[in-house]
């Protein structure tokens, strides 16, 4: 609990020293709604995916490429503490091991929910995967908005930022160019 107070008692201080008063009825609670969203928001911190990983590891024979595209997520750029806000593609190529389709968005989650930057929550992906299931490859894009650059600084509304890890087999040509076209190929109508 010493936690949550003390955290409050800040967010009540930065109010303050943004020439608000706390105290006004439409900021009672802030301060423990911001702490409930700032815990949420970085949750990551206290999940370890190696042990989500291990727990959903299956035999297979396949031995092609293992791909969920448009992950949604939202992170919070460590520099600004504003939202992130995009889309991940996360392939591999299994070699005897194949993980549950669900923990590869977990993945994305449990590393967007931490204070980042684009280029490293790629990174960290790609290694987790890559460490975990001993795939044959691994191929993660990452496509995002930041808040820090449209709400303040240059204020570029339509900008994107695409970061991109491969590893192993995704550094071969052809399997490169498999991955890209599939995740830049038109999405088909949802079932």
């Amino acid at each position: 609990m010493q936690k949550e107070e003390e955290f409050e008692y800040l967010v009540k201080r930065m109010l303050e020293l943004m020439g608000e008063n706390p105290s006004r009825e439409g900021l009672l609670k802030t301060p423990k709604r911001v702490f409930k969203a700032y815990e949420f928001m970085t949750q990551g911190y206290h999940q370890d995916p190696k042990q989500v990983l291990n727990e959903a590891l299956f035999d297979s024979d396949n031995s092609q490429m293992v791909l969920i595209r448009d992950i949604e997520f939202y992170s919070m750029c460590e520099h600004h503490l504003l939202p992130i806000i995009g889309r991940a593609h996360v392939a591999y190529i299994p070699d005897g091991k194949v993980v549950g389709l669900s923990k590869i968005p977990r993945m994305v989650d449990m590393y967007a929910r931490r204070l980042q930057i684009q280029e490293q929550l790629t990174e960290q992906i790609a290694d987790v995967i890559n460490d975990v299931i001993a795939p044959k490859g691994v191929g993660v894009v990452i496509q995002a908005r930041h808040m820090c650059m449209e709400m303040r600084g240059v204020q570029k509304t339509h900008s994107n930022t695409t970061t991109s890890s491969l590893k192993g087999l995704f550094l071969k040509s052809n399997t490169r160019k498999e991955f890209f076209d599939i995740i830049n190929a038109p999405q088909a109508a949802r079932f």
